[in-house]
């Protein structure tokens, strides 16, 4: 969640004549206000709009999942703000919190997921075996990016890159219920709708410092992997098989 510690000044010296690091409140600060608009858009209809906690949602850990990660989005924009008000001293404080609650959000994520899975309300099928990868490879990769973002956190640079990489990853649910018919309840369409914001993080790196920052590099990579890999995993009969294990489990 944007910057802990500022990187040395002699970072910039380097390059004198580069826009530098000088955009990056406005940048980060500004993307996650996107990312909330790009959330709400999504759920407004069926969480927001229809009243939250007395939205029509399907289970209690449903309802809890999407508080959390109302939560979770509100706090980037405070914690992006913060920063870019200079009260860094607040957003530290903040940043223990929001790491919790990103841990909290992993495993209601996975929760949510299997709960969506064993509904009766749900019939049996390939595609709802399948679809199963998507909501847990987004936890994969949110948790991978919240653990080195937050080992990261004293590297401003690198750390307001992969807590920014890890919202991306959780964008795919939101984009998936906008209503354009070529990405709703289209996951793997919606994965790449939602790299716009990847492609955003590496145009504002070339911008400001003219390289690709190593975060944005490898975690994008990761990222694109693993929206690429996991349709053609979902269909194998080992993920079948695996889907359908958790799938009787609660049954």
């Amino acid at each position: 969640m944007a910057t802990i510690a500022a990187r040395p000044a002699q970072a910039l010296d380097r390059h004198p004549n580069l826009p530098g690091r000088s955009y990056d409140h406005l940048f980060f600060s500004s993307a996650a206000l996107l990312m909330l608009v790009t959330v709400f858009v999504g759920f407004a209809p069926s969480y927001y709009l229809a009243g939250v906690f007395r939205a029509p949602l399907p289970s209690p850990i449903i309802h809890v999942h999407g508080a959390v990660f109302s939560l979770w989005i509100l706090l980037l924009v405070t914690q992006t703000s913060l920063v870019a008000a200079g009260r860094v001293d607040i957003h530290r404080r903040l940043g223990i919190a929001a790491f919790l609650i990103a841990c909290l959000m992993v495993v209601l994520g996975v929760m949510a997921a299997t709960v969506t899975l064993r509904s009766d309300r749900l019939p049996l099928s390939k595609e709802l075996l399948g679809f199963y990868i998507v909501p847990m490879s987004d936890m994969l990769m949110f948790a991978t990016f919240i653990y080195f973002g937050f080992r990261a956190r004293r590297n401003a640079a690198e750390h307001k890159r992969l807590l920014y990489m890890a919202t991306t990853a959780l964008l795919v649910a939101a984009f998936a219920r906008w209503p354009l018919a070529f990405i709703h309840r289209r996951a793997f369409r919606a994965s790449l709708v939602s790299d716009i914001f990847l492609v955003a993080l590496i145009i504002y790196d070339l911008f400001s410092t003219r390289r690709v920052h190593r975060a944005t590099k490898w975690a994008g990579s990761f990222l694109v992997f693993v929206q690429l890999a996991r349709p053609l995993l979902a269909r194998t009969d080992a993920w079948q098989s695996f889907a359908g294990w958790v799938r009787s489990v609660g049954h």
